[in-house]
């Protein structure tokens, strides 16, 4: 996982498994990026291939803190799979999820 400053927010990649595996480690790193940054915080999801209920869990709590802190989480690059897991959960609902931008011919 990398964060990127951008001006006015902040890119976390996030890599190919958020489950209780990796969840402690990445949500330690998203708290951070919370804390010492500004503007929307956007995690890009478009390596992630696998994706469990603390992984969701990491998803919901960084959304909370970042409310809390007057930001905004947004989900970017979601893929097809994990987008139907947040449809099913009902989350997508709740996060923000950014719309997939169209491929340029």
């Amino acid at each position: 996982m990398r964060v990127r400053g951008n001006p006015g927010s902040q890119v976390v990649r996030i890599g190919a498994r958020l489950d209780a595996g990796t969840s402690a480690g990445v949500r330690e790193r998203l708290h951070r990026a919370l804390d010492s940054g500004e503007g929307d915080l956007i995690l890009d999801l478009s390596k992630l291939e696998m994706i469990d209920a603390t992984g969701l869990g990491v998803l919901v709590g960084a959304h909370r803190r970042a409310l809390s802190e007057q930001r905004r989480l947004v989900l970017r690059g979601v893929p097809p799979r994990i987008m139907r897991i947040l449809a099913v959960t009902r989350l997508n609902r709740i996060l923000n999820v950014e719309a997939p931008t169209a491929a340029v011919a």
